[in-house]
């Protein structure tokens, strides 16, 4: 287990501070290191997750590659090597972490495909019967598998605010009608091809987030791809719908803030060493069954 990393701090590069990742502008391109912070209901938890940062790192270059004949995206390099020259002597903290991306403008929403009713969706729809007016069919339980996956738009909500679902036609009124259909299209096609590479692995990717941003008039997948931060991985062998699930994910750590009865603002309440070592574990998992790729201590 390496030692955690909560935070960063690369002196010369102009650094804006994400909910996980501290963001370097290098001039034409951005520098995403993943620290080891963990955000749950919008909130950073005080205490860090060991080499959570190096999981969603090597997860999300796993998917960037078996995804681009389908959409260009952002990642140029994960070798400190090709970073600036002013980096080298931080490449122990950055190695396995950090990613030199493209630096494109970010379309100002989440693009959330889900296959199975849970989480905010399943929420909201026992209140409304749809999700972001989505309408879905009546009498669905949590965790049911839908017909088919719905693409669901959201806000991208400020640190310490929550994302809302958003229609279609208000993702069109913010990225334009073109624009919003492409996302869709593409979102869809994404989830469907991990589908297809998680569940003979023996995971239900049950809803992923996706990113893109825009750069010289293209369109680029970015961000984070496919991890437990951003998705709802469960064990096939295990599901069951009508409730919750069994997760490789952060679930398992809103499921513990919830039996606190946290009114889920901050400041978070403090992390035991048992929760923080199931998290991790989780996390592990999820990295090894998708890729097989062992995390190997530094």
């Amino acid at each position: 287990m390496s030692a955690p990393v909560l935070t960063t701090n690369l002196p010369g590069f102009p650094r804006h501070q994400g909910k996980v990742r501290d963001i370097y502008d290098l001039g034409d391109r951005l520098l995403l290191v993943a620290s080891d912070r963990i955000s749950a209901f919008d909130v950073v938890m005080n205490e860090p997750i060991p080499d959570k940062g190096r999981i969603l790192t090597a997860l999300s270059a796993f998917w960037f590659r078996h995804l681009k004949d389908l959409v260009p995206n952002h990642l140029l390099s994960l070798k400190v090597d090709d970073f600036p020259a002013a980096l080298h002597s931080h490449k122990e903290m950055l190695a396995g972490r950090t990613m030199l991306v493209r630096k494109c403008q970010p379309l100002p929403v989440e693009c959330i495909v889900r296959g199975y009713l849970s989480g905010s969706g399943w929420a909201e729809y026992q209140k409304t019967g749809a999700i972001g007016s989505l309408p879905l069919p009546p009498g669905l339980v949590e965790s049911q598998q839908l017909p088919e996956p719905v693409f669901t738009p959201s806000t991208k909500a400020e640190l310490g605010t929550h994302d809302e679902n958003i229609s279609m036609a208000q993702m069109a009124a913010t990225v334009s009608p073109e624009l919003a259909a492409q996302v869709k299209e593409i979102s869809l096609n994404l989830y469907h091809r991990a589908l297809a590479w998680a569940e003979p692995r023996g995971i239900i990717i049950a809803d992923t987030k996706f990113e893109f941003g825009l750069a010289a008039g293209e369109l680029f997948l970015i961000d984070e791809v496919l991890t437990p931060d951003s998705s709802r991985f469960w064990p096939r062998e295990d599901y069951h719908p009508g409730g919750p699930q069994k997760s490789y994910d952060k679930q398992y750590l809103r499921d513990y803030l919830e039996s606190l009865g946290w009114n889920k603002k901050p400041p978070p309440p403090p992390l035991p060493a048992e929760v923080i070592n199931n998290t991790r574990a989780r996390y592990v998992q999820a990295l090894q069954v998708l890729t097989g790729e062992e995390l190997i201590s530094r």
